[in-house]
């Protein structure tokens, strides 16, 4: 290492970086807005709305920046990212985040039904030519920004689609993530669309594209019953959790305990704007808080999360879909956050998970004194 630049970080906190597994790109724009309803209404009324507008490159172009800043200035490192159905809009997010020197997956996100005209693709076909377009014309673009196949979720993929999808995914290679058990109405829609399916996942599963050969995020899983737990399990699907917005439209609080106990691969999500905040570090606060109120109110035999548990799923835990990422055990790549906690004040002589801890509670942006990305300073 002799010839490498160092760098003094006395008296800072040097960390992992941390990963977003679930995030919406386009919905930054109104997150905190919206957050007095429950998931399909406010999918309607909110999200829908909003990301039609990128329809129009020029918007996309003023639109992106400020997300993607916002990631760059806080302490994520690594994504993996909804964007839109809108091919060349789904470019420009991916031309930003490469720009930023931080990493992720990017997905065009594909819906053919129960969604607005304004959007909503004009059947399984487009769908599938709309995607294999954006996927020939984003080849070998990027070093650091990778496509990710992105049904939205089962009620807006018609079957067809889904077919598509799943033959896309074998001949393509690629990841897939998707939303999966996150609210009540959501769970009883999709057992009226997909009868035969044995659960939620099982719609997916049935065309290749939950785990196995195809690397799969789901994000929330609030509402896994047994059989879907165990197809998780042994497909190796991530979970992507995401309390902040589980909490704001009412969906409950998915059983992170019993999925560590299960060995179920998980990481946390923003799930902007679901969630109001980019910050993983919130993520963490919120996963403690809610496990706790789960266990108090509703399972006792599935304890809460501790600070280093939390702190595991935003960094190696979500770092695995990306490989070796998220530790700085020996053979991972060197993600980091460099953390100047000196302004989070004590009378107290803190030790060194104090620090982390509090951290993780109270910190924003602002304490982000440097970022290093696949080795490489970004900030």
């Amino acid at each position: 290492y002799g010839a490498l630049p160092l760098v003094d970080c006395t008296g800072k906190l040097v960390v992992p970086g941390l990963v977003d597994l679930h995030v919406h790109a386009p919905q930054y724009a109104y997150r905190g807005l919206g957050m007095d309803m429950e998931l399909l209404d406010w999918l309607n009324t909110t999200a829908f709305p909003e990301e039609a507008k990128y329809a129009d490159v020029g918007y996309a172009k003023r639109a992106y920046p400020l997300f993607v800043e916002d990631l760059k200035r806080g302490a994520t490192t690594r994504a993996a990212m909804f964007a839109t159905l809108h091919g060349p809009a789904t470019r420009v997010l991916m031309d930003l985040v490469e720009d930023s020197g931080l990493v992720a997956y990017v997905g065009k996100v594909n819906m053919d039904r129960n969604s607005p005209d304004f959007l909503r693709e004009e059947s399984a076909e487009a769908s599938a030519c709309a995607t294999v377009a954006w996927l020939e014309a984003v080849a070998g673009q990027y070093r650091r920004v990778k496509p990710i196949l992105t049904p939205r979720f089962i009620p807006s993929c018609s079957d067809e689609l889904m077919e598509r999808l799943g033959q896309l995914q074998r001949t393509y290679r690629l990841p897939v993530q998707s939303h999966l058990s996150e609210n009540q109405g959501e769970v009883e829609w999709v057992k009226e669309l997909c009868p035969a399916a044995a659960c939620y996942g099982d719609a997916y599963a049935g065309v290749g594209l939950f785990g196995g050969g195809a690397p799969t995020i789901m994000a929330h899983c609030v509402l896994s019953g047994e059989e879907e737990i165990r197809m998780m399990k042994e497909r190796g699907v991530w979970v992507a959790h995401c309390p902040q917005s589980n909490t704001n439209i009412a969906s409950g609080i998915a059983p992170v305990r019993r999925y560590l106990q299960e060995g179920i691969s998980m990481g946390l999500g923003s799930d902007v704007a679901g969630g109001h905040s980019t910050s993983i570090f919130r993520a963490m606060a919120d996963a403690i808080q809610v496990s706790k109120l789960r266990w108090r109110l509703q399972d006792q035999s599935l304890a809460p999360l501790t600070v280093e548990e939390a702190f595991w799923l935003g960094t190696a835990g979500g770092g695995s879909f990306f490989g070796a990422v998220g530790s700085f055990l020996p053979g991972y790549e060197l993600d980091a956050v460099v953390l100047d906690d000196r302004r989070l004040r004590s009378t107290r002589a803190l030790t060194l998970k104090e620090r982390l801890e509090r951290v993780i509670y109270l910190s924003d942006d602002r304490d982000v004194a440097g970022k290093f990305v696949q080795g490489r300073r970004v900030l």
